[in-house]
């Protein structure tokens, strides 16, 4: 998984996997989801993000353990 702030472009990106892109959808006003060619979504991207996103240039990555 990348998660990539580009501040020229006021872009910021989940990509889950490299597969190729097929098809993309905004979903909503400046938000679009790639899909593969098997519909799973592969990226996630917001548009001005430095307007949409706290912190965008800032990134706390967590794994919730599973219980047992």
């Amino acid at each position: 998984m990348k998660v990539i702030h580009d501040r020229e472009t006021d872009t910021f990106t989940i990509i889950f996997t490299d597969a190729p892109v097929a098809e993309s959808d905004e979903d909503k006003p400046g938000v679009i989801l790639d899909y593969d060619a098997d519909g799973h979504l592969i990226s996630l991207e917001i548009l001005d993000a430095s307007r949409r996103v706290a912190l965008p240039s800032g990134i706390e990555y967590q794994v919730v353990p599973v219980p047992v």
